[in-house]
């Protein structure tokens, strides 16, 4: 199975509701779609958003960075040469993790396709069906309550809720989802790098002191603020969790090195695909350290391959955010994993067993 050509689409769905954290509002997912083509009629999907605020990537950028580096490097390879590949496309240019991303995952799905299998299986095996939390958008505090008992009452047991906006009204929204979900969901704070190192301290030790108990809190200061995170974690009870801070595997080995925090959440268009999302799940289980899997406003082309990573690497990645199709109003997506609210399963179809994409916009070369 060779590769012969890389293709580009465009794939726009709309969110149930807006999409609303302390860096972005957003309305519609309108991600790239990426279809590697091969000389078997095979074909590989792979999906990248641009999440600009996070990544750096643009639409453009993503495509400019396929079309002009990774593809040529690409055309003609064996997909069975999986390792050679990876290497090719994670040093065709330095960051584009997005870029990159789509088009691991693409090769992935050939990969399972080339030997007929899913691709979890073929990263180790594992119980295929996993369960995800769900996002509350940062918003007014009686809508967060009502968005947050409308989830619990849909079956999702965990609810990430988004804060950083203000630190005394952040405190209040807490409070009162608490009070409205205590006992019947776990609570997960994500503050987007929206507050200082002793705002989160205070933050977190006021709801402590309440005896409102969170499952964990999401990077709570700036991405590059090692020795914030690490201040926090040093000071408070509830788990810190490293997104933002955490692209790939050096900066996990310097974050552990550093114990700045307790958790990692991997994020596939963060760690430029599959390839170096495996490394650092098995760096953190060397150490101990446990680990979320993760993913942006994505469809259930991405967010099936971060499904079978999951279930794969279950062993150390023990918390599963994955919501971005339980945020879209439809699933444009015919076959591969299948999303029922928190609940995910993962088939046996080969590859990321992807069908059909409807909706795609062809974007021409």
């Amino acid at each position: 199975m060779k590769i012969t050509d890389i293709a580009f689409g465009m794939l726009r769905v709309p969110l149930k509701t807006p999409f609303k954290t302390a860096l972005r509002t957003v309305a519609t997912i309108e991600d790239i779609v990426v279809m590697v083509h091969t000389d078997t009629g095979h074909v590989g999907y792979g999906e990248a958003p641009a999440t600009a605020v996070i990544t750096g990537d643009t639409h453009g950028s993503i495509v400019d960075a396929i079309r002009h580096y990774i593809s040529p490097r690409l055309v003609g390879m064996e997909v069975a040469d999986l390792n050679r590949i990876t290497h090719l496309i994670q040093g065709a240019m330095e960051k584009n993790t997005s870029a990159k991303a789509a088009v691991e995952i693409a090769i992935y799905d050939l990969w399972g396709q080339l030997y007929n299998a899913p691709l979890y299986k073929l990263l180790g095996g594992g119980d295929p069906a996993i369960t995800t939390d769900i996002t509350i958008s940062v918003d007014y505090i009686d809508k967060m309550v009502a968005d947050s008992v409308n989830a619990v009452e849909r079956g999702f047991e965990s609810l990430k809720i988004k804060v950083g906006k203000d630190i005394g009204v952040d405190i209040e929204r807490v409070r009162a989802i608490y009070a409205a979900v205590e006992n019947r969901a776990l609570l997960r704070l994500d503050a987007n790098q929206g507050w200082t190192a002793k705002q989160a301290v205070y933050a977190l030790q006021t709801l402590e002191d309440a005896g409102i108990k969170l499952e964990l809190v999401e990077q709570p200061v700036k991405a590059r603020d090692l020795a914030g995170m690490r201040y926090v974690t040093e000071r408070v009870h509830t788990p810190v969790m490293a997104d933002e801070s955490v692209f790939g595997p050096m900066e996990v080995i310097e974050l552990i090195r550093m114990r700045a925090a307790d958790i990692i959440n991997i994020k596939l268009m963060k760690t430029g695909g599959i390839s170096n999302a495996i490394r650092i799940a098995d760096i953190a289980a060397m150490h101990g350290v446990e680990c979320m899997i993760g993913c942006m406003l994505e469809t259930s082309i991405s967010v099936a391959a971060a499904a079978h990573v999951a279930v794969a690497k279950a062993d150390v990645i023990t918390k599963v955010d994955l919501d971005g199709p339980s945020l879209a109003r439809f699933n444009p997506i015919d076959g591969g994993v299948i999303f029922n609210e928190s609940e995910i399963s993962v088939t046996d179809a080969p590859g990321l067993g992807i069908r059909e994409i409807r909706g795609l916009e062809r974007i021409e070369s």
